[in-house]
């Protein structure tokens, strides 16, 4: 029996993870018949049939589901060759799949990937929001092989390597009290009405941990279903809430109808790592990755987060 090639693997693999032969042909950025041509002869070399196409997509038939974790351990194999020869180069112009927040990825990729693809010129990130539940779940099942998170992860099976600690600040809109005091402090949120997203977030999480210590109270009758909605609903004087730095950084402009500050008695923060399976194949050059986004962080970013070294 003939064997099909590590690129017949490869394209297999993307047909089962993307769930059809179109998304998969885009995400290797081929066209879908050298996909489908290839698929066919690899099925032809193992005569089985691996794929079975339908209306609604492409599935593993039963055969393809055997073949489907073989196939990824000689792929990761060949990858772990390539780490214990050296050989740096095969990692660097591979595509990765990065998980990252939907509440942080939008205000910091788009800082610091173009410096990083500078770096490492034939790098590729196939970039997916989720939330942080779904980070640990998908890179736990092979969906992600790189996220970036905020601090804890529950999963203690992931190697983190610390990038950056953001600020959470506070947010009045610009005719509430509060705008008219030059230093705010922890006291002064007593009372306060504060909009968070919806509930179950992990940044909705922290801030109401906050607001608990504070005197503040949640309002649940009107969660924002992201960051944009919170900042629109202060501007109408609904209420305060707490916007992360890069947010801040990225969308709030002098005339935006709201003031941003800081806490003066209060520390109010994320941290955020870089993660991967200890078992990766590319795991040292995951480290180099981490090493560089800090100093792209911290020369880009670095008046508005802090770069951490260490947890």
């Amino acid at each position: 029996m003939n064997q099909p090639s590590l690129k017949q693997l490869e394209y297999i693999l993307a047909v089962a993870k993307s769930g059809s032969f179109r998304g998969a042909a885009d995400e290797l950025g081929i066209s879908q018949p050298t996909l489908t041509a290839q698929i066919a002869r690899a099925e032809e070399a193992l005569g089985e049939k691996l794929l079975e196409r339908s209306r609604s997509g492409a599935y593993l038939t039963p055969a393809g589901r055997l073949f489907e974790p073989q196939a990824r351990r000689v792929l990761e194999a060949m990858e772990e060759l390539g780490q214990v020869m050296g050989d740096t180069a095969i990692n660097e112009k591979a595509t990765y799949r990065l998980g990252v927040k939907g509440t942080l990825g939008p205000y910091l990729l788009p800082q610091i990937l173009p410096a990083l693809k500078d770096a490492h010129p034939k790098l590729r990130f196939y970039v997916r929001e989720d939330s942080p539940l779904g980070l640990e779940e998908g890179i736990a099942r092979g969906d992600y092989d790189l996220i970036i998170t905020a601090l804890p992860i529950n999963s203690r099976d992931l190697v983190q390597e610390p990038l950056l600690r953001e600020k959470i600040l506070l947010a009045a809109p610009a005719d509430h009290p509060l705008s008219k005091v030059k230093t705010w402090r922890g006291q002064y949120l007593e009372g306060e009405q504060v909009l968070t997203t919806e509930n179950g977030h992990q940044f909705s999480r922290q801030v109401e941990t906050v607001c608990q210590r504070l005197g503040a109270q949640v309002r649940r009758d009107y969660e924002g279903s992201s960051l944009d909605a919170l900042r629109l609903m202060v501007v109408m004087g609904m209420g305060l809430t707490f916007l992360p730095a890069l947010y801040v950084e990225s969308e709030i402009k002098a005339d935006s109808g709201i003031r941003v500050g800081e806490l003066a008695d209060e520390s109010i923060a994320r941290l955020h790592v870089l993660a991967w399976r200890p078992s990766s194949p590319a795991r040292n050059f995951y480290k180099v990755l981490a090493e560089d986004l800090r100093k792209i962080i911290a020369a880009r970013l670095g008046h508005a987060v802090d770069v951490i070294n260490s947890l």
